[in-house]
């Protein structure tokens, strides 16, 4: 591809560095800015700027957020003894869509992956037993996607909570195995949540 300027060979690659971004789409979105009136492309750059600069992780359940304790976490109305965990922040988005769940989350930030370099201690697992510990948790639901990972994962972590007097489910397999969360209907997603049942179901103790 070739460029008859720098700034715009530039801009090119630094779009095609996003994920699911190739060069032809990289160079429609840069063509396109090009159209626009420059305050515009300057508040377009400025938010994904801010955004960030300012965003926070939730220091409760690991979700996104602007304040120390993510909107989820800190409603009232929210089930605070429900925490369903989640691979990651798509996770919650997906299943916040079936409107089906009024509990609270927990975002491992990944699944235990060996092959992949993936372990124990570089997840969001500790603090998930701290919650299930000082608080008063009744059940931790596991809808993590169903795969040899997730499985793996659900294990190691039940296994730590074993010593606990909380529940704990799993969605119930409406996804196929090999499938993603992100990439459920809601309908789907939410029968799953409905449907949970015991890990023992899932994990061979």
């Amino acid at each position: 591809m070739n460029f008859s300027s720098t700034l715009l060979e530039n801009a090119v690659a630094e779009f095609s560095r996003l994920p699911g971004i190739g060069k032809k789409t990289a160079l429609r979105l840069v063509l396109h800015l090009l159209k626009t009136e420059p305050a515009q492309v300057d508040m377009f750059a400025e938010t994904i700027s801010k955004m960030r600069r300012e965003i926070q992780f939730c220091q409760q359940c690991h979700n996104v957020s602007d304040h120390a304790l993510c909107n989820i976490c800190a409603t009232p109305a929210r089930r605070q003894d429900l925490i369903c965990v989640v691979e990651s922040i798509r996770d919650v988005m997906a299943i916040e869509a079936t409107q089906q769940y009024n509990g609270t989350y927990h975002v491992l930030g990944g699944v235990i992956s060996p092959l992949d370099g993936i372990g124990p201690d570089q997840l969001n697992i500790e603090t998930l037993i701290q919650r299930a510990s000082n608080n008063n948790v009744s059940e931790i639901i596991f809808a993590l996607n169903p795969n040899i990972q997730g499985d793996t994962s659900i294990y190691f972590i039940q296994k730590k909570l074993a010593h606990l007097p909380v529940k704990v489910t799993a969605i119930s397999r409406g996804i196929a195995f090999g499938g993603e969360l992100e990439y459920a209907d809601e309908m789907t997603l939410a029968r799953s949540l409905q449907n949970r049942l015991p890990v023992e179901n899932f994990v061979r103790q």
